[in-house]
């Protein structure tokens, strides 16, 4: 990786495009420091100390404290990710669009153009939620028609703009922007939570004890990372053959290939799908001020993070078991809705591939679903680890932090997307240079 980066220095045109994407990163860590007119910033800090969920701070360490400050990227581009997931939800279900997307470069441009006005309508809903529901509370300095609007107008300008600097930073960039941003952000708040660890643990501690934290602490975060990596560069490759036929007055084909098929076939979604339903009752509860009694109280309790792996409380881990339940049903869920076994079978038939040992269209199908389950069932196994590590320590030694494994996972995936896509840029580069010559 870091020779890589090194060699892409050397040239201009790629040098460019990663200058352009840091300017870009200092305009976004600018903006999450400008405040919103007409509200009081200090609200939500002790709004947050008020609470004794963590319905938010999954979502504030997505904006890089950005919501906690109130600024204009409060928001951040939650927006544009959940109008995407809704979108590729959609495509399978809308046969207008699902043509849309097959229609190559311009039904992919539509597309495009549909998720930012659906971006644009989620960010105007959320931001109007915030301004009336929390601008009652306290958040806005004069609750008036006035404050709301800017409120409102604020939010959304800086969603909208930071979907256009993802989209910028696609094109004139390193590529892979609205990941970029996001994870920018995620990594804006680790100097801190890095500075809470070595304080909780290391400060003021006998030497010994110290260097033990200190060693178990790297121990856990380089294993976490290592474990990341094999998730997302783990891949079961599925050989396929393509029988010898006659074009013309030649005999073509004959050629052998695979299909790859990623031990993390859906990514991180999986997560925040399931992290998002757990977090919703305890979200409608905390905006609404209910707290919540009885049975009722103790529920929300069980959805809390903050009460998991508690040994003096173990009946609160059941709300762990209901997320990992989740975590894995989602991955089923996803990979099914985006990769189609029988669509690959078919295809391979038409065009006269097969797996060896495995009969083209439905037994070629049933075997793709077989490994497929299979793989899926890895791969959720993997990202429960990940995921479930942080509340473990959280839980056992109350080592409490912004970045969590979904953090992790999305760090860990952009920089070696973003790396793979330098590299791919810095090997056009050479055709290109080869093609002049």
């Amino acid at each position: 990786m870091f020779t890589t980066l090194k060699n892409a220095f050397k040239i201009k045109e790629i040098r460019t495009k990663i200058f352009f994407t840091f300017v870009m990163l200092v305009v976004i860590r600018f903006g999450s420091q400008l405040p919103v007119p007409g509200v009081d910033r200090s609200y939500f800090a002790r709004w947050f100390e008020a609470q004794t969920g963590d319905a938010f701070n999954f979502f504030d360490a997505f904006t890089g404290g950005s919501f906690l400050n109130m600024s204009v990227f409060a928001l951040n581009i939650t927006p544009y990710i959940t109008s995407s997931i809704i979108m590729q939800l959609l495509t399978i279900a809308i046969p207008k669009l699902e043509e849309m997307q097959r229609d190559g470069e311009d039904g992919r441009k539509k597309i495009a153009s549909i998720t930012r006005y659906v971006t644009i309508g989620l960010a105007l809903l959320e931001s109007s939620a915030m301004a009336i529901g929390f601008g009652r509370q306290g958040l806005l300095e004069v609750y008036n028609v006035f404050n709301i609007i800017t409120v409102v107008a604020a939010l959304t300008a800086g969603s909208a703009f930071l979907m256009w600097i993802g989209e910028r930073i696609t094109e004139k960039g390193v590529g892979n922007g609205i990941s970029i941003v996001l994870t920018i952000n995620i990594l804006s708040r680790m100097p801190q939570d890095i500075a809470t660890l070595f304080e909780q643990f290391v400060l003021n501690r006998p030497i010994a004890k110290a260097v033990v934290a200190a060693v178990i602490i790297l121990a856990v975060i380089v294993g976490m990372v290592v474990l990341v990596i094999i998730l997302n560069d783990g891949v079961r490759k599925i050989p396929v053959q393509y029988a010898k036929k006659m074009q013309g007055r030649k005999m073509v084909g004959g050629s052998s290939s695979n299909i790859p098929l990623k031990i993390n076939t859906s990514g991180v979604i999986p997560v925040i799908f399931a992290s998002s339903i757990m977090q919703l009752p305890v979200f409608i509860c905390s905006f609404a001020n209910i707290s919540g009694t009885g049975i009722w109280a103790e529920i929300l309790r069980g959805l809390n993070s903050n009460y998991w792996c508690n040994p003096k409380q173990p009946i609160y881990s059941i709300g762990l078991v209901v997320y990992v339940v989740l975590v894995i049903l989602f991955a089923y869920f996803y990979t099914s809705i985006t990769f189609n076994p029988l669509e690959v079978a078919e295809n391979m038939k038409k065009q006269g591939g097969f797996i060896p040992g495995i009969r083209p269209g439905k037994p070629t199908s049933d075997y793709l679903t077989k490994i497929l389950n299979y793989i899926i069932f890895i791969g959720a196994i993997g990202l429960t680890i990940v995921c479930v590590l942080p509340y473990f320590f959280n839980g056992i030694f109350k080592a409490s932090v912004s970045f969590g494994g979904t953090s992790l996972i999305i760090i860990v995936s952009v920089v070696l997307e973003t790396v793979k896509q330098i590299e791919s840029q810095m090997l056009v580069r050479n055709y290109k240079g080869f093609l002049n010559d």
